[in-house]
């Protein structure tokens, strides 16, 4: 399966990690990016703010439209040295995962003031186990199909 990537606080380190899979990525740091690029609502920024598990999700579903990989995975988040415009604290970061034939899913992560660096490998590292599960779930669906 080809994954497409959607990131904000990682700034496309994730899309590094999974270049073997890699269709390709979106790095979009700014809500007006999130909307122009991949086509997160502008009234959900505007009343949720950048970082929550609904423009996560808005993210990867977005990035999998605009892509013909089989499956996104996003990242949304508050890497530092300071909170986020919308008083988001350091160290929360929002994950979402979708793909063609199952439900998205996403998950929320508060690491705390870890330091940027920190931050970002834990949200890499969960993004990385919230995309295998979203495909050992997808292999269990196909497996189904063929018997």
């Amino acid at each position: 399966m080809s994954i497409v990537t959607a990131e904000s606080c990682t700034a496309g380190r994730l899309a590094a990690l999974l270049s073997e899979a890699l269709h390709g990525g979106f790095v979009t740091y700014t809500k007006l990016n999130k909307t122009k690029s991949l086509g997160v609502s502008a009234a959900l920024l505007k009343y949720k703010g950048a970082v929550c598990c609904d423009v996560a999700l808005a993210m990867a579903e977005g990035a999998l439209a605009r892509s013909p990989a089989d499956i996104a995975v996003s990242i949304t988040g508050v890497a530092g040295p300071d909170p986020d415009e919308d008083g988001n604290p350091v160290g929360l970061v929002c994950i979402a995962v979708a793909c063609h034939d199952h439900q998205a899913t996403y998950a929320e992560r508060r690491y705390g003031d870890l330091g940027r660096d920190a931050i970002c490998e834990r949200a890499m590292g969960d993004a990385l186990t919230e995309l295998i599960g979203a495909l050992r779930a997808a292999a269990g669906r196909e497996g189904a199909r063929n018997e």
